[in-house]
């Protein structure tokens, strides 16, 4: 509970009707969560506005309604708090309702199109194994030390976040590692929080769906390094041309890492295959168990982000040798004939190229690789025929399937991926719309000594299709079929 005055502090209010005294036992976004002594905010968001159910939530006890249009009638019992953005008053009077409990940990924010899910779990890792209470906020999973709470965002809204903050700080968590999307940083879900650092990875073509053009994507990420305080650090992918960019107007300290050019935390590769990455590292030579060039810009971030927390750079080396990255990236099994099933969430035309990049830098030349991938619905279309194609380029055989097609015909989306096909490539180029069947498909082709690589959805157990999530793992299903085959 809270007064409301106490909650307003840090937002900037345009009217205020009735007293700003009363006691706010909750907030929400939602009026069918409204109870009485509530807060409700009115968001208009991208399928419903939030203004419209404001009377329901006083019909059902909100004691305060924060929106950006005031409604024709008040009720006499409400405070009415008019404000020019509800979802950022929203964020900072959560940050303010639940304690600031950002400023009572270190919390790293790690953004950018491929690589934030790694990272924060290398790191969530790493402190851990350094004897650190310390959090997680991922795509795949939050975590609390080693307590496992699901993730229906890649980052929380703002009533959620700081309760799982709140949550890690009552754990007595000193550190907090969390993803920070693009969205998020839109819709002010991480507004007024305190951030001792931030990490950006790389930048490419995704969320187009959303943000309609690549500047405004690229602009989504800049905010946060706008928001982070001059206390705070700002480490960058030197080696990606907007690397520079994101450090603009940062008050933050600035550092860069990078595999190619003279940064404070530099890499070169010396060896990548499917044990692992031989690096060195500021004059040590390291085997870790990741794999491909990708893998070792996520080291490189994590070291230096590690290093500039205050950390033993020795130390953290020796810990990072011995991680393994989080589920669903670049997650692979091997068959009793020695093919190769690579599971990774490569939903991007960057990532699918890294991964297969990758895979071309460790196979043999007799290998072929058999790639499967499809698509989500619903999300950026540009993609679907930039992602076949590169399949094509980097690939003996390829499947094409669905994904997650949630409100879109599966094989209307697979049509789309078709267009990227060059005819060159007709012949070595399969459609299969159920994904259970392309991937058995896949190990049929596949030879003694053969790579499969299943793209598209990682760590995910299920498959969205028309509003039902229904039970699907590609690796359980790759390993089923590998066993039901013989292979």
């Amino acid at each position: 509970m809270a007064e409301l005055e106490n909650i307003l502090k840090k937002v900037t209010v345009v009217r205020l009707i009735g007293p700003n005294d009363v006691a706010v036992q909750g907030l929400t976004f939602d009026s069918r969560m409204v109870v009485a002594g509530t807060a409700f905010f009115a968001i208009k968001g991208v399928q419903a506005d939030g203004h419209g159910f404001i009377s329901k939530a006083v019909e059902k006890g909100a004691v305060v309604i924060v929106c950006e249009i005031l409604p024709e009638e008040l009720a006499p019992q409400v405070t009415y708090v008019q404000v020019k953005d509800t979802s950022e008053a929203l964020a900072l009077m959560a940050a303010e309702f639940y304690g600031n409990p950002s400023q009572k940990l270190q919390l790293v924010g790690v953004t950018g199109t491929n690589g934030k899910t790694t990272c924060v779990t290398l790191l969530h890792k790493l402190f851990r194994e350094l004897g650190y209470n310390v959090g997680m906020l991922s795509t795949v999973q939050n975590q609390i030390n080693e307590k496992v709470l699901p993730a229906t965002h890649t980052t929380p809204d703002a009533i959620n976040l700081n309760i799982l903050l709140q949550q890690m700080v009552e754990a007595g968590c000193t550190h907090c590692f969390m993803e920070v999307s693009s969205h998020a940083l839109v819709q002010h879900r991480v507004t007024g929080l305190t951030f001792a650092g931030g990490i950006f990875t790389n930048i490419t073509h995704d969320h187009l769906d959303y943000h309609k053009t690549f500047d405004e994507y690229i602009r989504a990420k800049k905010l946060f390094f706008d928001m982070l305080p001059a206390k705070a650090f700002a480490l960058t992918n030197a080696d990606d041309k907007r690397g520079a960019v994101m450090l603009q107007n940062t008050q933050a300290s600035d550092h860069e890492y990078s595999l190619r050019k003279a940064t404070e935390f530099k890499a070169r590769i010396l060896d990548n295959s499917i044990q692992g990455l031989h690096l060195e590292i500021e004059g040590n030579e390291i085997w870790f168990k990741l794999i491909g060039a990708f893998n070792a810009y996520n080291i490189l971030a994590v070291y230096g982000a590690a290093v500039l927390l205050g950390e033993d750079p020795h130390e953290v080396l020796t810990v990072l040798s011995s991680l393994t990255s989080a589920a669903g990236r670049f997650d692979y099994l091997v068959s009793d004939t020695q093919i190769t099933g690579i599971v990774d969430y490569a939903h991007t035309p960057d990532a699918l190229e890294n991964v297969l990049q990758t895979i071309q830098q460790i196979r043999n030349p007799k290998q072929q690789v058999i790639t499967l991938v499809g698509c989500g619905g619903n999300r950026d279309a540009t993609k679907r025929p930039i992602m076949a194609d590169i399949a094509c380029k980097l690939s003996e055989r390829v499947i094409l399937t669905s994904d997650n097609p949630r409100f879109e015909d599966p094989q209307e989306i697979i049509n789309q991926m078709q267009q990227g096909v060059k005819p060159l490539d007709f012949k070595k180029t399969l459609s299969i719309v159920d994904r259970k069947e392309a991937i058995k498909t896949a190990c049929a082709l596949a030879n003694k000594g053969d790579i499969i690589l299943v793209a598209g959805k990682g760590h995910e157990t299920y498959q969205e299709i028309k509003g039902v999530k229904y039970d699907f793992d590609d690796k359980k299903i790759l390993q089923e079929m590998f066993t039901q085959m013989g292979k």
